[in-house]
């Protein structure tokens, strides 16, 4: 994607709100006829989780980097991925809904992590910034609907819901102090959705920030590195462990 300016965006404190609560507890987990538990990880997302690199390919995301850390821990580990570059979250809400791929697959999960919400607000950023609060709204409500929807179908999976990292790090600061406010008012809304709902929210933000050059080399392009993606895995994983 290109660089864009946003230095006259105006953003309401409405969805600055970033309260958490937990208003519902997981029961536990899916064992196998030992006693152990079973890995069945479904990932859920966008081009991040589909694994799209800063020059447009495909290849490794952070679900493959976590399924490895998976497979160190365990035997037999299942892994589907349905990350999608492109996808929103009103994308996302269709298939929790309605494909019966995705739904059998997390109803079998025991894990699931999940990044949408970036390809709903980045095209608002560009063309109409007035936009902006009732786009956050929309994510958060459509991120409600996948998570509420999720404890339908299995209320013993572990779900992990990522924050979002500065996808545009090499802009002046004059367009950063613009942008920071919206990207602060997106994950507060994913951090907050998660924790309703019992998940686990996993900030990615820090942790691309200790080494933009080398996390997101394309100053064009929003996507993360190989190493980038293996960042952001390590990160999930120590949500996992401390569960």
């Amino acid at each position: 994607m290109n660089k864009k300016k946003f230095t006259s965006l105006v953003i309401t404190g409405a969805f600055l709100l970033t309260m958490p609560f937990n208003a519902f507890a997981k029961e536990e987990g899916k064992q196998d006829g030992h006693g152990h538990k079973k890995v069945e990880y479904v990932s859920l997302g966008d081009s991040l989780a589909a694994g799209q690199t800063p020059y447009g390919k495909i290849d490794l995301g952070y679900p493959d980097y976590l399924a490895d850390k998976f497979k160190e821990e365990r035997k037999k580990v299942e892994f589907d991925n349905f990350g999608v570059p492109g996808y929103t979250s009103v994308d996302l809400v269709h298939d929790v809904l309605t494909d019966k791929e995705v739904r059998k697959e997390i109803k079998q999960a025991s894990h699931i992590t999940i990044d949408i919400g970036a390809n709903d607000l980045l095209p608002v950023l560009r063309n109409n910034r007035a936009l902006v609060p009732q786009t956050i709204a929309s994510i958060s409500d459509n991120i409600q609907t996948i998570l509420s929807e999720i404890d339908k179908l299995n209320r013993k999976v572990d779900v992990y819901v990522m924050g979002y990292y500065n996808p545009y790090p090499y802009l002046p600061q004059q367009d950063q102090a613009a942008l920071l406010p919206v990207l602060k008012a997106l994950n507060g809304q994913i951090e907050r959705k998660a924790d309703i709902n019992g998940d686990t929210y996993v900030p990615t933000e820090t942790v691309i920030a200790s080494k933009y050059m080398e996390y997101l080399p394309n100053p064009y392009d929003i996507h993360l590195s190989l190493s980038g993606y293996e960042a952001v895995a390590d990160e999930f994983w120590k949500a996992i462990e401390n569960d």
